[in-house]
């Protein structure tokens, strides 16, 4: 898997980098079109990126990817038996009928936004300071800075949070330039592809709820 595929601006892109690339890009448009098999994906795509990433010294990102394979489970199980009550803002009767409180595209609001950010905030210098202590990460903050925005978006993304994708944006800008910097081109140009997404992604779940407002 580590073999060389074929030569980018000059680096070796390799069978590993490739496999992980189609199976993240498909993994995020059915993200997009909120078909539950996404997480599926995410579990393979995020196994071969932690391998990828491992070998190019990347240990955040790395580290990201086991994150991302055991919060897969529990985003899958929230997209198929997840429910949405009063406490996420909206309040549905539990006696309305089989669907009306399943899990559908919701707001953090202001309150929310400002927690997401602190949390960001706080979380950045905390894993820098850890990567460059324990590992011989030669970018600890630029590694950390969209880890700990991933591991936020991640979170977002199983609860069908709408600003997952106001967050993944930030961090697929953040990581094109990362990825760029490590001469993995490809996969630089598949979370430049991820940006353009996030802004899909947030329109389409914009229209989704208040679509559901209206009825």
């Amino acid at each position: 898997m580590l073999a060389t595929a074929f030569v980018l601006w000059g680096a070796e892109v390799t069978w590993l980098e490739i496999a992980a690339f189609v199976l993240a890009l498909g993994c995020v448009v059915l993200n997009v079109l909120e078909i539950h098999w996404a997480w599926g994906l995410a579990i393979v795509s995020s196994l071969l990126y932690g391998w990828l990433f491992e070998s190019s010294r990347l240990y955040g990102e790395a580290g990201l990817q086991l994150f991302f394979v055991a919060v897969a489970g529990w985003g899958w199980w929230q997209w198929l038996r997840g429910r949405r009550g009063a406490a996420d803002g909206q309040g549905e009767s539990a006696g309305a009928g089989p669907r009306a409180d399943a899990l559908t595209p919701a707001a953090l609001g202001p309150a929310g936004r400002r927690r997401l950010l602190a949390a960001w905030l706080l979380g950045w210098p905390m894993l820098a300071l850890l990567l460059g202590r324990i590992t011989d990460s030669d970018l600890p903050w630029f590694d950390a800075f969209p880890t700990v925005g991933s591991v936020i978006g991640q979170l977002l993304l199983g609860r069908k949070y709408l600003e997952t994708w106001q967050v993944w944006l930030v961090v697929n800008l953040a990581s094109v330039a990362l990825f760029a910097w490590k001469a993995l081109w490809l996969t630089a140009l598949l979370y430049a592809v991820f940006a353009v997404l996030s802004v899909v992604g947030w329109r389409r779940w914009r229209q989704s709820m208040c679509a559901s407002a209206q009825t």
